[in-house]
Formats: C-alpha cells, structure tokens, sequence
C-alpha cells in the first residue's frame, strides 16, 4: 500500500472517530469549484498560528528596513487587493469580515503570498522585475487571495498531521493539541517551502480569474503573467513565486479553458 493511500485510510479514520471534519469551504462559484475537503486541524488554530506566523515576517522586514518603504507601490497593492476582497464574499461571505492585511516587502525576490485568514505580502521584485500592469498583478493577488479562500494551507498543515501519524504509528492526532508556535512554524512551512497541490493550484487558478474578472480586471492578463513567469524562469534563475507553482505552460492551458467562464462576469463591469 503507497503512503499516499494510507494517508487516506489515516485520515478516513479519524473522520469516522470525530477527529476529522468534512468541509465546503467556498461556494463553487461560476468557475465551479466544489470539491469537498477534510481538515484535521481546527481553523482558529490555524488562524492563530498565521497570525504569530505573519506578524514574524512584519518584524524581521521592519528590523530589516524594507518593509512598506515605497508608499506608492503600497497604495497600488493595496488598492488592487481591495478590489479583489470586495469580490470574495461570492465565495464565502465571512470573508468580507476578515482583518485584511496589506503590505510590500522590499526585496528582489519574485513572490507573493496570502497567508490563512487575509494576511497579504507582495515582493517589490515581482511587481518590478516583471513590470506588472494592474490587471497582472491582479491575476497574482487573487491567486493567493483564493488560497486563502479555500483554506489550502489548513487542508495542506492537515495532510502533514496526517503523514505524521503514519510515519510515527501513533493511534491518535497527538500534534493537533500541540502549540500555537508548532502551527506557525508549519504554515511558514507551507507559505514558503512546501509546495501546494496540482489540485489546490487548479482551484486558485479558476476562483482567481472569477475574483478578479468580478474585480474590473481583465482575467486574459493570466495568461500574460504567466508568460511573464516562464519567460523569467527561462532567463536564468527560478523565481520563488514558481518554486511552489506547477511549469507556467501547463497552467496557461487550463487557464485558457476557463477564461470563457469568467469573460463575461468582466464584462458585465
């Protein structure tokens, strides 16, 4: 038996035994989006470790001095993010309730994130390197946003519990009750190491294309930005952003498939 499968068997049982819940995060939306999803881990503990997890990244970027340092270049993010939240609650409405957060960290690296409950940083180098337009950075930012959405990182930090288990023969989820800074310490894991699923990357790609095609940007900048992201893979180094993300080709044709789904919501605008 593949550990893959185990896992599965793993997580099935404590789904049977009550250690394990079977949720819908988001509503399928036009794009269609309606996989079910078992979490192992509790979602405040998950919130409460991004939120340690996040405000770890603000400090070291402030001690460092490239936290924020470009206001316009904030403004900018921000503004387009905002555009892009005020699309979510189509999705799931608690999201427009959310403590969004919106910040730029100076560095030349190719990057962005969206961590567990709206917690939201661009890399300077993305935006520059690659010269974004609004609707590129856009077609970035939802990306992430959706993540977030469909809670991939609880589902991601849950399936590692579940390795655990079989890894270590244990009849019960011990780590579940471990601390706060054990969880935090895995969502940085999750943010900026361990790559997310083929599956988990397919859903953010179609629900961002919905939130920013319901945000006023033309989700046909997708297939731009990715080009762009091959394009800066090609010349020599990997950016971060595609360290965690599936070759840019391969997207571009799934992205080209659902753009009819999604062109005339932006239309509508």
């Amino acid at each position: 038996m593949n550990q893959t499968r185990l896992v599965g068997l793993v997580v099935c049982a404590l789904l049977c035994a009550g250690g394990c819940e079977t949720v819908k995060t988001t509503s399928a939306g036009a794009v269609g989006v309606d996989r079910k999803q078992q979490m192992l881990v509790p979602s405040a503990q998950i919130e409460q470790g991004a939120a340690e997890a996040y405000e770890t990244e603000l400090k070291t970027a402030r001690e460092k001095g490239v936290l924020n340092t470009d206001k316009a270049q904030l403004a900018r993010v921000t503004t387009i993010a905002k555009r892009i939240v005020g699309a979510t609650p189509t999705f799931r409405p608690d999201a427009a309730a959310w403590n969004w957060q919106f910040n730029v960290q100076k560095t030349k690296d190719l990057n962005a994130y969206c961590m567990p409950g709206g917690r939201i940083m661009v890399y300077s180098g993305l935006i520059e390197t690659l010269d974004l337009s609004d609707a590129e950075l856009a077609t970035v930012i939802a990306h992430e946003v959706a993540h977030a959405l469909r809670e991939h990182t609880r589902e991601r930090v849950s399936r590692a519990y579940a390795q655990q288990l079989v890894l270590s023969g244990a009849a019960a989820v011990t780590g579940v009750s471990e601390g706060t800074a054990n969880i935090a310490n895995m969502i940085g894991e999750v943010t900026f190491q361990l790559p997310f699923s083929r599956e988990q990357e397919s859903e953010a790609d179609q629900i961002g294309l919905e939130l920013m095609a319901r945000a006023g940007y033309d989700p046909r900048a997708a297939l731009t930005l990715w080009n762009k992201m091959s394009a800066a893979s090609n010349s020599g180094g990997q950016p971060k952003f595609l360290s965690t993300h599936p070759a840019p080709k391969d997207r571009i044709k799934d992205i080209e498939k659902n753009l009819p789904r999604v062109l005339p919501l932006y239309a509508k605008r």
